[in-house]
């Protein structure tokens, strides 16, 4: 059984690889016909170029009597326009001694001009009144290149003649594709064509005496070797076709002898066809190793489907004696599910009454913590409420001087009014009533800035002009800095503003400017400093003092509540606490920069900018 099983499969190999050859056959005689079609279309397109050329009375005149050094020179522009329209690769013109006395490649490096080409088939044949053509590796330019040559007459006399020579590079370019060599060969049987360049002046065949001496006195292709490249063949895959155009010789499956890693033992499929008009043979060479690849991927196909047949068969037995232990497995797994089944209930049961007890815990922690944050926010607020009045009455005094004032003023006017109104001076009356106004209109500006400063706020913040918030301050504390003696400056850039609360942002600037009043209180140098700036997304305000500063061991502690500096009963310690927090609220932050001991305080308030 495993014997038969292996010929099977060997067989089946065996003829999926010859079936591919015969696939790989027809392939590659379309690619070759591609191939030689190209070849002879390149040849017919350039074939009737010298004879046309031959007819032009230009190089007619110009053998008989050539001229001098300008009638040469237009000569060779002549042939170079023509060479440059016909995209050949050289044109020149040979006198009837061979001797090239113009060239389109004139003005090269290495032109034909006063070359003598005698000794090339093309010119013999030219001079015997017929069209020549050759194929050589060029003695001048070292370049590869088929030459068509054709007699140049006047009447009866063949003056000399006229050569076009193709560039065949381009060829090779286009035929080159990976798992092909083309091959071209000339009747010798020398590679002069190959997509392979190691491959270029090789022979098919070792070369006889007589053909390798006729090819060194032509100088055909100085100074190559013309070593054979070495096939062996294996195996004829048909007789040969034979069609109008010539033969197309049988497929062989041929292997590359060679030094070189890239062709050792890789088995190629050669198909040749002859081209009579030109004598060259065309061959190409597919490399089949995807062929043997693909054999053995149908092979290993075939014995996994044997083995997997045989494994079938074998399991077909197992199964019938499986079932029977599958079904008293089956019974006992099912009472084992059932007791699993149970015993889940009762724990999914148990889980979820804790999960709900878990759950009511939950809310009731939620709750709990929602009252309070609540309380929380509520005496945050009446912290920030109680700070405020805090404030107000540290500077009641300032503000009752500051009321006080006026109302003596207005007392005085009025008293003055009623005498001079006794003795009919109404102008001056009049005077003094406008004083009398505008001591009020003061009392109600002071009234009102007091009453806006009180009042509770919502927190909610807006775009606000900081030089307005700042002037609203100053006016609060311009008690505390009239009795403090100071002076303040400020440098707050037109239209630069804020995202905050008006209430809350006046807040913060008041409790800044009053500690920044009872620094500088009594100080040599009483200058209190204000400076504002945009930094990207954020407005930078900072309030400086000439005051004695603040120790470096306090900086890390004048934010905590009910920290205090001020003597017993000139503060809580709760401004700069409530001042930081609002400043959080509104999205920046309140710090202290760090500085020296006797230089001031400089407090840094960042805000959202608008």
């Amino acid at each position: 059984m495993l014997m038969l099983a292996v010929v099977t499969v060997a067989a089946l190999a065996l003829w999926n690889y010859y079936d591919g050859l015969t696939r790989l056959a027809s392939e590659g005689r379309h690619e070759i016909d591609l191939h030689v079609a190209h070849l002879r279309g390149l040849l017919a397109k350039y074939e009737p170029l010298p004879e046309l050329l031959a007819t032009n009375p230009r190089l007619i005149d110009f053998l008989r009597a050539p001229g001098g050094q300008e009638s040469i020179e237009g000569l060779n522009r002549y042939l170079a326009t023509i060479n440059r329209i016909s995209d050949a690769a050289d044109t020149y013109l040979m006198d009837a001694e061979g001797l090239t006395i113009a060239a389109s490649n004139w003005q090269a490096e290495r032109p034909f001009i006063g070359r003598n080409f005698s000794f090339r088939p093309y010119f013999r044949d030219a001079m015997a009144g017929q069209l020549g053509r050759y194929f050589a590796l060029g003695t001048t330019s070292r370049q590869r290149g088929y030459y068509f040559a054709y007699p140049v007459r006047d009447g009866d006399d063949i003056l000399g003649a006229v050569v076009v020579k193709l560039d065949i590079n381009e060829t090779e370019h286009r035929w080159a594709q990976p798992g092909r060599i083309v091959l071209v060969t000339d009747p010798d049987g020398v590679i002069f064509i190959s997509t392979r360049p190691e491959q270029r002046f090789r022979t098919l065949q070792p070369l006889d005496p007589a053909s390798r001496a006729r090819i060194l006195a032509s100088n055909r292709y100085p100074e190559a070797a013309l070593a054979p490249l070495g096939i062996r063949e294996h195996l004829h895959l048909k007789a040969a076709d034979e069609d109008r155009e010539g033969a197309l010789f049988a497929p062989r499956l041929v292997q590359l002898d060679g030094d070189n890693a890239w062709h050792a033992a890789i088995p190629y499929l050669l198909q040749s066809r002859f081209m009579p008009d030109a004598g060259w043979q065309v061959h190409l060479l597919t490399d089949s190793r995807a062929l043997i690849r693909e054999s053995l991927r149908l092979s290993l196909l075939a014995g996994a489907l044997i083995a997997s047949a045989s494994l079938a068969l074998v399991l077909l037995r197992q199964r019938q004696e499986g079932r029977r232990a599958h079904a008293a497995l089956a019974e006992e797994a099912r009472a084992a599910l059932e007791r699993i089944n149970l015993e889940l209930e009762r724990g999914v049961a148990a889980r979820t009454a804790e999960l709900t007890r878990a759950n009511q815990r939950l809310r009731d922690e939620i709750e709990e913590r929602r009252r309070t944050e609540q309380a929380l926010r509520e005496t945050q607020q009446a912290l920030v409420q109680s700070a405020k009045l805090a404030t107000l009455g540290q500077m009641s005094a300032g503000i009752n001087h500051e009321l006080n004032q006026p109302l003596a003023a207005i007392r005085t006017y009025a008293d003055n009014g009623r005498l001079l109104l006794a003795k009919g001076r109404t102008e001056e009356v009049a005077a003094n009533l406008a004083q009398i106004l505008a001591l009020t209109e003061r009392m109600a500006k002071i009234g009102s800035q007091l009453k806006l400063f009180a009042r509770k706020t919502s927190g909610e913040v807006s775009a606000l002009p900081l030089a307005a918030a700042l002037e609203s301050a100053a006016r609060l504390v311009a008690p505390a800095l009239r009795q403090a003696d100071a002076r303040l400056e400020v440098e707050i850039p037109p239209g630069l503003e804020v995202r905050a609360n008006d209430v809350l942002l006046q807040q913060v600037l008041v409790n800044l400017l009053g500690n920044a009043c009872q620094a500088v209180e009594g100080r040599a140098r009483r200058l209190i400093q204000i400076r504002a700036w945009k930094a990207e997304d954020q407005v930078v305000t900072q309030v400086c003092d000439s005051g004695p500063g603040i120790p470096d061991d306090n900086r890390q502690l004048i934010f905590e509540p009910f920290f205090t500096t001020k003597a017993p009963g000139d503060g809580l310690g709760l401004g700069l606490t409530i001042s930081a927090r609002i400043s959080a609220d509104m999205g920046g932050s309140l710090g202290v920069l760090p500085g020296s001991e006797g230089d001031g305080a400089c407090f840094e308030l960042r805000l959202p900018a608008a």
